[in-house]
């Protein structure tokens, strides 16, 4: 009888190959996960957002999504789940399956800064998610209220420091970049500010219109009205460049607020379950990629006062999460800014 009838077990083909130091691959492995990805999405793809609806944040993903369901032919469902710093949207996506029907659209803070930030998380960022595209940086703009008495960023400084403790900020949740830029802030003038914080952009918003607080960062679209009618006072971007959405308006270090990370920029990204099929990724990815190609959606997305960025993916992303992670680190250290 001969031996070829009988074809090696795959356990058997594992152990003499580990053996022999030979590498091992699955027979057929690459070609299902190709398949996979030829046929996703095959229903409706649940992206959450772990924010409140209506600030920039959800106003984004929303206009992806529309993007995404159009072009894949399914819908995109937004999901808003906020709290926690985003630790309750992003804990979510990072425990659930890794096929392609569960996304976390963030931010910087939720999906990098906040493992800085908590000494625990429920999850690990670099290990329970894949970052699959930067979609926009985010520039913020540091906006007070009207009967505040400065108008430039050096003169906020000197009025800080001359009323300790008298003064407040508020932010879009702890933890939140407006949190960090705020708690940096006391640290600069050792002026004793008083942290506010709120669940989304749009409630701190509203409370710094009725006087509530004296000042805080938020995004272009959720101020610039504001700022046209006088609602609002612009002290100056946090970005190293002026936004095409509030012209006139300087950056933060023009208006005399010269520390590095006042021109710091945060992201608008979307991420996975870790070990979702690349081949998936890389078709999400492209798709982004295509969307943001698209004059009408980049013109939205200047107008909010973020920048698209068409030039990402799942290695380049991967790449600036690493280089970017020392920083942020420096910063949430210098700052002061802890959180359990």
């Amino acid at each position: 009888m001969s031996a070829n009838r009988f074809p090696l077990t795959r356990r058997q083909f594992q152990s003499m190959a580990a053996a022999s130091g030979a590498a091992l691959t699955v027979p057929g492995l690459a070609q299902a996960q190709a398949d996979a990805a030829a046929s996703y999405p095959n229903k409706a793809v649940r992206v959450v957002v772990p924010f409140a609806p209506g600030g920039g944040t959800d106003t984004l993903a929303r206009l992806l999504g529309q993007k995404l369901q159009t072009s894949l032919g399914q819908p995109f469902v937004i999901d808003n789940k906020p709290g926690a710093s985003g630790i309750i949207g992003t804990d979510a996506v990072a425990k659930a399956a890794p096929d392609g029907y569960t996304l976390s659209f963030g931010l910087s803070t939720s999906l990098l800064i906040n493992q800085f930030l908590f000494s625990k998380l429920p999850y690990n960022p670099q290990k329970d998610l894949d970052m699959l595209y930067r979609v926009a940086d985010g520039a913020t703009v540091l906006v007070a209220k009207p009967g505040l008495p400065v108008k430039t960023g050096a003169e906020l400084l000197a009025y800080i420091k001359a009323n300790k403790g008298k003064l407040s900020y508020g932010s879009y949740g702890q933890g939140s970049f407006s949190h960090l830029m705020g708690a940096y802030l006391d640290h600069v003038t050792q002026g004793d500010l008083n942290h506010v914080a709120y669940k989304g952009e749009s409630p701190m918003i509203q409370d710094l219109l009725g006087g509530q607080f004296d000042f805080c960062w938020s995004s272009a679209i959720n101020t610039k009205q504001h700022i046209a009618t006088g609602k609002l006072k612009a002290i100056g971007v946090n970005a190293p460049k002026q936004l095409s959405a509030l012209p006139g308006v300087p950056t933060l270090q023009e208006s005399g607020m010269k520390e590095a990370p006042f021109a710091m920029v945060g992201w608008l990204a979307m991420a996975v379950p870790a070990k979702t099929p690349k081949a998936i990724q890389e078709k999400l990815a492209a798709e982004i990629r295509t969307a943001l190609k698209d004059p009408e959606v980049r013109r939205k997305i200047d107008d909010m006062g973020f920048g698209a960025l068409d030039n990402s993916g799942p290695d380049v992303f991967a790449a600036e999460y690493k280089r970017e992670m020392p920083r942020w680190q420096e910063l949430v250290k210098v700052s002061g800014a802890k959180l359990d």
